[in-house]
């Protein structure tokens, strides 16, 4: 209820509600663009625009959706705009070349021990070269199912897509990161 009294106020011009809603968000919008445009610097970037974008269209916020999947449609649309707009400005090349560093190396890796550390290490390196090898369309529905744990009528409702196709592209997602990753002699069955 909480959210939706900030809502109302934020859509009324209060800024200190918006705060709260900021506040509430943030990480998850920044974790999302990172998955998506694989840079920090390009992230931040998002999801500043992300929230700006929000701050101005919240007026005509309706609640069809959750605010939740309406900022992660906001931030899968200003991904793919940065990333169109990095491949028009610098030709096609791999996110991870661009930044310097994999997804793996810029996320935390969990574990205790370095040796759990060091494996960790090596199987988000293979999952982000696997997610690298996807098409566009397979790896945004695939991020937001299994990294943001959204469900198919949410994805559907970012992407424009019936649960069917959501679901279908998924499918073909995970086959084709599962043969990459058994291909690579990352993943066996």
């Amino acid at each position: 209820m909480e959210e939706q009294v900030w809502i109302s106020q934020a859509a009324a011009g209060d800024p200190q509600a918006f705060a709260h809603l900021v506040e509430r968000y943030e990480k998850t919008v920044y974790h999302q663009a990172l998955r998506l445009v694989g840079n920090q610097e390009d992230a931040a970037d998002v999801a500043q625009e992300v929230f700006w974008k929000a701050w101005r269209a919240l007026p005509t916020f309706r609640g069809a959706s959750s605010f939740s999947t309406w900022l992660y449609r906001l931030t899968d649309n200003a991904c793919l705009d940065l990333l169109r707009r990095e491949k028009k400005r610098r030709g096609d090349t791999s996110l991870e070349e661009e930044s310097g560093l994999s997804l793996a190396q810029q996320l935390p890796h969990p574990g205790p021990s370095p040796q759990e550390q060091l494996e960790a290490g090596e199987q988000m390196s293979a999952l982000e070269q696997g997610l690298a090898q996807l098409s566009q369309e397979h790896r945004r529905v695939l991020v937001l199912r299994e990294l943001n744990g959204l469900s198919y009528r949410e994805i559907g409702d970012i992407l424009g897509l019936s649960e069917g196709t959501v679901k279908s592209r998924l499918a073909r997602a995970r086959l084709a990161l599962a043969n990459y990753l058994r291909d690579s002699g990352n993943f066996s069955r």
